[in-house]
């Protein structure tokens, strides 16, 4: 009476299966919209499910069994596919760190400081010719002055941020790298 039982329920779960293919096929073909790949899928949770058929306790919960069955399916399949990179391999270098761009930060805000203590004049030319790099002759087509007066205003405003900015270069030989004089 049991080999009957087994095969009663063998043919039951056969049907039960054939019947949920469909289905499984329509679900995995929304996950992964590839007609192949969901066949396979289908064909793999298939396979799972008539071997581990045992393990089913509750016949009513065969639907969330089998969908369960393809979802862990679908994930084995990318993990198996997923491009790997050699750690060892991989080389990390970022120019710009926390505490380059807190440092440039602070350089920015030290070298405004010192521009904004120039007279009028001194400002607008070490502006337009070392932050925005026109030439001397612009400059002068710019302020509508003198080529001499632009080269003794820049020559006058950068001997001011210079001892405007040496206590603290000194303090720092960083800031003293950073800081460059731009002709």
């Amino acid at each position: 009476m049991d080999l009957l039982d087994f095969f009663i329920r063998s043919r039951e779960a056969q049907r039960a299966l054939e019947e949920a293919r469909a289905r499984l096929y329509r679900v995995a073909y929304a996950w992964c919209h590839n007609a192949a790949l969901a066949d396979d899928l289908v064909q793999e949770t298939l396979t799972k499910a008539l071997r581990k058929s045992a393990q089913l306790r509750d016949p009513k919960a065969r639907d969330a069994w089998l969908f369960t069955i393809l979802a862990n399916c679908y994930r084995d399949h990318f993990r198996k596919t997923r491009e790997m990179d050699d750690i060892d391999e991989i080389e990390i270098s970022h120019e710009t760190t926390p505490e380059s761009e807190s440092s440039r930060a602070e350089i920015v805000s030290m070298v405004r400081a010192a521009i904004a203590r120039l007279p009028q004049g001194q400002r607008q030319v070490v502006t337009l010719v070392d932050l925005e790099g026109f030439s001397y002759v612009e400059v002068a087509q710019i302020l509508d002055v003198p080529i001499g007066t632009i080269m003794s205003r820049l020559c006058r405003a950068r001997n001011a941020m210079k001892e405007i900015l040496l206590p603290t270069i000194q303090q720092n030989p960083a800031i003293n790298r950073a800081i460059r004089r731009i002709k």
